[in-house]
């Protein structure tokens, strides 16, 4: 399995409306994007971020799965129309899940 984390770095005039509709619309992703296991997303708490402002973790069962996702019309209208227009900065990593979890 693949896990695919996303931390975000908003401009700070972003609007919390903007904010919000991200969140939504990221969420949103997991029951339109089938290869989707799994999906988190959500607005930072603790004082280490640098910055980074919100977050996202998905898994996907492969990086086929993953490339898919990416590629995605419904994904890449969130990046293209919602997210790129208020980032200042965004910070990706995949990693392989060995099959036992750990």
């Amino acid at each position: 399995m693949i896990e695919h984390i996303v931390l975000f770095q908003f401009k700070p005039d972003a609007s919390p409306e903007s904010l919000s509709a991200v969140v939504t619309r990221l969420r949103e992703l997991k029951g339109k994007i089938p290869q989707i296991l799994a999906l988190s997303c959500g607005e930072n708490f603790c004082d280490r971020a640098q910055g980074f402002t919100h977050g996202l973790v998905a898994r996907f069962q492969d990086s086929a799965s993953l490339q898919a996702y990416q590629d995605h019309p419904a994904h890449q209208e969130v990046v293209q129309t919602l997210i790129k227009p208020i980032a200042i900065n965004i910070l990706a990593m995949d990693y392989e899940i060995p099959e036992d979890g750990q």
